[in-house]
């Protein structure tokens, strides 16, 4: 059982790591003008996915859960709609491209701040000096120090 819950934890730990990764690139394509066709978390078989309309993004869940993609419009993927052109990414500028292509580890990179800060912030329990065992002829019993005896 215990390595059940491993698992699942490792599968939420990388579905977060992938889903917010994804959504940097996702989130400044849009930004910059690019059309996306699709945004998955996993690989392989969709099983479940929701599209508002057929013009609109398709947003996807696969069956393996260890990667994801963003896919857009570009003309060296395939045929690209004459009214799409502009939207294309391979249409957009060196600067608009890179900052697509970086926007996945930068958000990444701030979820780790984030979580880090966190973790500072949340802290942990505060580990207090109190007395285990002082037994008799130690120099603890000598000092007068007893079991439980806080400072």
């Amino acid at each position: 059982m215990d390595t059940l819950h491993t698992l699942f934890y490792f599968l939420l730990a990388i579905g977060l790591l992938v889903s917010i990764h994804e959504f940097g690139h996702f989130w400044v394509a849009r930004k910059v003008g690019v059309k996306v066709i699709r945004f998955s978390v996993g690989f392989g078989k969709i099983f479940w996915s929701y599209q508002k309309s057929p013009n609109d993004t398709q947003y996807a869940l696969s069956a393996l859960p260890l990667g994801g993609y963003v896919k857009m419009v570009d003309e060296r993927e395939g045929e690209v709609k004459p009214e799409d052109l502009p939207f294309a990414f391979n249409r957009q500028t060196v600067w608009a491209r890179t900052a697509i292509v970086a926007a996945g580890p930068i958000f990444n990179l701030v979820l780790a701040v984030m979580l880090f800060w966190a973790v500072l912030v949340i802290g942990e329990e505060d580990i207090k000096p109190i007395v285990g065992v002082a037994d008799q002829g130690t120099l603890a019993a000598q000092a007068g120090f007893a079991e439980g005896q806080k400072p």
